[in-house]
């Protein structure tokens, strides 16, 4: 599957966030990352981030797409997180 996932965390834990969704997604932009995972492996990074995170202060929101045949990404301005994560 192929999913986005943004975060809003708060400035002491926003390191360990990016750093445990790096290990399976691709960086795009700030608190933005995208990639095609696996269910076991989504289901690992969510239990990953339930441990990083304080559900009283931090957000995150996964947008989940069974494919990205019908979809597509638009870039206005800077691009950030490199080349290699275009779908």
């Amino acid at each position: 599957m192929f999913i986005i996932l943004v975060y809003d965390i708060n400035q002491k834990r926003v390191n360990k966030v990016l750093k445990k969704c790096r290990q399976y997604l691709h960086w795009v932009q700030n608190s933005v990352l995208e990639g095609e995972i696996s269910d076991a492996n989504i289901k690992k990074l969510k239990m990953e981030l339930e441990r990083i995170i304080k559900k009283d202060e931090d957000s995150v929101i996964i947008y989940s797409l069974r494919t990205t045949r019908y979809s597509s990404r638009e870039i206005l301005g800077l691009e950030k997180g490199g080349q290699d994560n275009i779908i």
